[in-house]
């Protein structure tokens, strides 16, 4: 019995989890001059963000996890 209502727990999970997916709105073409704003960006400043990354990894004495790899002692 415990089985059971686990696995119907479940897929009842799963089905509801399937059909929310669907409700996704799409972004019409008129609207995605709103989306390329500059106050729409994760980084407002890219300047900013370059040097904030360049100073931490120079601190951790480690570059990575942002699309390149190498130690700290800069022979990469």
């Amino acid at each position: 019995m415990l089985n059971r209502r686990f696995f119907l727990n479940n897929l009842l999970l799963l089905l509801a989890l399937t059909t929310l997916s669907g409700c996704v709105s799409k972004i019409a073409p008129w609207e995605r001059g709103n989306l390329a704003k500059p106050q729409m960006a994760l980084e407002p400043n890219r300047l900013d963000a370059e040097i904030m990354n360049h100073t931490y990894s120079s601190k951790e004495a480690a570059t990575g996890g942002y699309g390149i790899g190498g130690g700290g002692c800069g022979c990469n």
